[in-house]
């Protein structure tokens, strides 16, 4: 009786598992190619990489996403100054054709 259930059990996630680790991909969902999925990482890297390097950003507090080419800013910053910048740092990145800034800034300021 066990042996039938560890079969059972070895044999549901076998099936589960692939369907269960792409259901979420945007490749496998049709919004975009195996390549253009590569590019935009690729694009996510170089703006994320640029904001670490920014003095006037805090590159571990913005996220960075990527879709076709256009990039999305969200998290939080300190001040307007940097939220500019963020949006000045990934609309001059090579590939990006569009940036929405949805970056934070503190309550009260």
């Amino acid at each position: 009786m066990k042996t039938q259930i560890a079969y059972l059990m070895v044999a549901s996630s076998i099936v589960l598992a692939p369907l269960a680790l792409t259901t979420g991909c945007a490749v496998t969902s049709g919004r975009e190619s195996a390549g253009q999925y590569a590019k935009d990482k690729e694009i996510a890297a170089r703006v994320k990489s640029r904001l670490y390097a920014d003095p006037i950003t805090k590159g571990t507090e913005i996220e960075v996403q990527s879709l076709r080419g256009v990039v999305q800013l969200s998290g939080f910053v300190d001040n307007q100054d940097a939220k500019n910048r963020a949006a000045e740092i990934a609309a001059t990145t090579p590939g990006v054709i569009q940036v929405y800034n949805s970056l934070l800034l503190p309550t009260g300021r």
